[in-house]
């Protein structure tokens, strides 16, 4: 598709670059692969109830926000972290990694790739001008991240073997899992001088001329699989599922305590690889749900949070109980973190929420939602 005319810039916040909500700025924290150690979510603990409103909010890419940021501060705090290693390239930070790799299924371990890509992607300065809608995929075969609109992901076909897709579609280019950092970074470099006004690949009208080989091949939908990532997963493993992808500074604490590292999913999960035994009870106890039905009902922040929203989405939503329903809750028809996938549009007008099309008060919100289910 042609490059659309931008009548602004993009404005993806960071933490040098806020963004002004309602209940004060808005910091995003990007995690490469969504990898924190337990010191670093200590850091976010302490940020958060030092600096924000108590809480670290999980975001659709793998990252975390802190909202209220109105005492100064952060960005020396998480620098010294180690969670902020470049100033200039904060917000193009954004890669994608399965998961679940090397806790359970998957072709290949895709664990340290999106460690390897962040310093090389820092390490270049032409590649700072990268919008903050960039993004990148490392997916161990599955199909889960592949299908999260990454711009450019390399997709595991053998152990040791992948193929590069740009903007979903495989292009048929196989790359080694050892280039596989090189060949991201090579085409990310090759949208920058050729974007134009363009901010995704997508919408360039050639994506097949970032890359640095001449291919044949048509490019092709490969099939998409989110495993669950809540729950048991593997011998030691577990996914939990905060409400809303909040968290509280107390329950990232006890994260911390149970594992050496958690990985923030894109579906506002977090998995802690190894748990021991006693995990599940400390979990629940910290009012953290092990029930992958939990992320059946997912929402925007709402009133008071966002001026744009028509309701409090989150208090509605909450009344929802899970039902076999996939469903996103939107203030407004922006609809801010919308999952990928097929899922429900539940989106905030005067008078209620339109769902499926009709018009329904927010009183009324959990019936329709079973009648979609079992009309």
């Amino acid at each position: 598709m042609p490059s659309p005319a931008r009548v602004r810039a993009d404005a993806c916040p960071g933490v040098f670059a806020t963004h002004d909500a309602v209940d004060g700025p808005l910091a995003r924290v990007r995690l490469p692969g969504g990898v924190v150690p337990a010191d670093r979510l200590r850091v976010l603990a302490s940020c958060a109830e030092d600096l924000g409103d108590g809480d670290v909010h999980l975001t659709s890419r793998g990252n975390v926000q802190l909202r209220g940021v109105t005492r100064p501060g952060l960005a020396a705090r998480l620098t010294e972290a180690g969670l902020l290693p470049s100033p200039t390239h904060e917000r193009v930070r954004n890669v994608l990694a399965s998961p679940l790799s090397g806790v359970r299924g998957g072709i290949a371990d895709v664990r340290g790739l999106a460690g390897e890509l962040d310093p090389a992607l820092c390490a270049e300065p032409a590649l700072a001008d990268l919008p903050g809608r960039f993004l990148f995929a490392f997916d161990d075969g599955r199909g889960d991240v592949a299908g999260e609109g990454a711009d450019v992901c390399w997709r595991a076909v053998t152990p040791s073997l992948g193929t590069v897709l740009l903007a979903g579609a495989d292009t048929g280019w196989s790359v080694s899992r050892d280039a596989a950092v090189a060949a991201l970074l090579d085409v990310a470099a090759a949208f920058g001088r050729q974007r134009g006004s363009a901010w995704r690949i997508a919408e360039l009208s050639d994506p097949l001329a970032l890359l640095p080989v001449a291919l044949r091949t048509t490019p092709v939908r490969r099939p998409v699989r989110v495993d669950p990532t809540v729950g048991r997963l593997g011998e030691r493993g577990v996914g939990v599922a905060p409400r809303f992808g909040q968290l509280s500074a107390v329950q990232l604490r006890v994260l911390a305590d149970l594992a050496s590292y958690a990985v923030v999913t894109p579906w506002r999960s977090i998995v802690v690889p190894d748990a021991g035994p006693d995990a599940v009870p400390r979990l629940h106890d910290a009012g953290l749900s092990t029930d992958p039905a939990a992320l059946e009902i997912t929402a925007c922040i709402g009133r008071p949070g966002c001026a744009k929203s028509l309701a409090d989405v989150r208090a509605d939503a909450a009344a929802v109980a899970p039902g076999g329903v996939r469903a996103h809750v939107a203030g407004c028809a922006r609809r801010c973190g919308r999952p990928a996938g097929d899922h429900l549009d539940v989106v905030a007008e005067d008078g209620g929420y339109r769902v499926g099309g009709r018009l329904v008060p927010a009183s009324r919100l959990a019936e329709s939602l079973v009648r979609k289910e079992n009309p």
